[in-house]
């Protein structure tokens, strides 16, 4: 198979944030831009409504570093202006909210071409099979009335 040039570039456009949680992932990893193969580089636009939130996520193969390209942005306690940069190491949990009243845009540049992603809830509140409202309700000490309404939620997946 013959390598082109289209193999080496990517066209991101804005991403459509008229969901449940106001945001939208945009990846470029190399599922979706087959010169990054063995590159060990990806990145994402990460789009975000007025209080957008990309919601709490772990990438299990890759750190994270994050510049905010338009807007403001709140990293765990940290407010980003453009400009600003921010850095997640491998595995830690973290979240981008647009804490403005208007559009934001940042790109997250990622150590791996493909760095994956696990949103904490979906894995924990979603997960196929369910895990048991038992350790649910223990490892988080609510009642189970409450894991049974956060497991019956519908889960959005902004990627």
């Amino acid at each position: 198979m013959l390598v082109v040039a289209e193999d080496f570039f990517k066209h991101v456009d804005a991403g459509n944030t008229t969901n449940k949680l106001g945001s939208k992932v945009t990846p470029v990893s190399v599922n979706e831009l087959f010169g990054l193969n063995t590159l060990g580089i990806s990145l994402a636009r990460i789009d975000f409504a007025p209080r957008g939130l990309n919601p709490p996520h772990i990438h299990p193969r890759g750190t994270e570093i994050v510049i905010v390209i338009n807007g403001q942005n709140r990293l765990f306690t940290k407010v980003l202006n453009k400009g600003d940069v921010f850095v997640f190491p491998i595995g830690l949990p973290h979240f981008q909210l647009n804490v403005g009243y208007g559009n934001a845009v940042a790109i997250a540049a990622l150590s791996s071409q493909n760095a994956g992603v696990i949103t904490i809830a979906n894995a924990v509140f979603g997960s196929t099979p369910p895990i048991s409202d038992e350790i649910l309700a223990k490892a988080f000490q609510i009642d189970k009335n409450t894991i049974d309404y956060l497991q019956n939620q519908f889960w959005y997946d902004n990627n």
